[in-house]
């Protein structure tokens, strides 16, 4: 998908939803400068089906093994929007000015924002780390995989982290045959999952599996939790929501369901605004 029609999508979630259009202008801001970025300024990897296919039934995923190289210089205009809504939502200033220091310094690279690779020479806690990751790296993973995207069939991959960079889930489809299609906001990847099992915890106990609305009660969005191990997905029915915009603009148009999430006692591996506001409250 292109990102002309992500950000054609994005205005139009929000002209349906113009109570969070003030709060939610950043996220703009990112999906523009997404459309921006040169997607000649990184090689596709070229992996063959069986160099891919043989990762996959090892359980690894793809870029466990392998990296795109980065130009540090040339992400810089992919960062900055990440940057500006994590000082919108009150992330420590020290902190993201010792970032960027790190950064300019070379302490920090643009590998260490990869899925995986840790937080190391920079104050930032965990979930603004990942924040940056996720909103500056997407187009670059995006292009990387497209060649290899292909050559994942159906039900090849069984883990509950993306096949393509190892992130965890973003969101949730239910497509018309009623199969469950995790999708990843790191990288742009989906791939089929078991709906009777948990992609973060790995339950099969379908006790601890809970599905609630939030207080609006929209038809075909659900959350899908364990309590478990507490965590959530955002749900999407497409049989029901048969047009609804794309995973990712349907995840941060609908934050009044992370609030009720978090309300009710759940969690999410993939970092939200109500993530990263609760810690800028704490001053973590």
């Amino acid at each position: 998908m292109s990102y002309t029609q992500l950000i054609r999508e994005w205005e139009e979630l929000l002209a349906r939803r113009p109570s969070f259009h003030g709060a939610l202008q950043g996220y703009g801001e990112i999906l523009a400068a997404w459309s921006r970025w040169p997607a000649s300024g990184v090689l596709r990897l070229g992996w063959s089906v069986a160099e891919c296919q043989d990762r996959w039934a090892r359980g690894v995923p793809l870029l466990v093994e392998t990296s795109p190289a980065l130009d540090a210089e040339a992400l810089e205009p992919l960062l900055a929007p990440g940057l500006d809504l994590l000082a919108m939502v009150g992330v420590d200033e020290a902190a993201l000015q010792a970032f960027a220091q790190a950064w300019d310094r070379g302490e920090v690279t643009p590998a260490s924002l990869l899925p995986g690779r840790g937080i190391t020479g920079a104050a930032l806690v965990a979930e603004a780390w990942a924040f940056l990751g996720y909103s500056g790296l997407r187009p670059v993973l995006e292009h990387y995989f497209a060649d290899c995207r292909p050559h994942l069939a159906e039900r090849m991959w069984q883990r509950g982290v993306c096949p393509f960079c190892g992130s965890a889930p973003g969101f949730t489809d239910i497509l018309e045959n009623g199969g469950r299609h995790l999708l990843c906001h790191f990288c742009g990847g989906g791939w089929t999952f078991p709906r009777l099992r948990c992609p973060s915890c790995d339950t099969v106990d379908s006790k601890q599996f809970v599905k609630f609305q939030g207080e609006d009660k929209e038809e075909g969005y659900l959350i899908s939790a364990c309590r478990a191990c507490q965590v959530y997905l955002k749900e999407l029915d497409r049989r029901v929501r048969w047009n609804a915009g794309s995973a990712l603009v349907e995840d941060w148009g609908s934050p009044h369901l992370d609030v009720f999430a978090h309300r009710s006692g759940y969690r999410r591996e993939v970092p939200t605004l109500i993530e990263l506001e609760q810690v800028a409250r704490s001053g973590s």
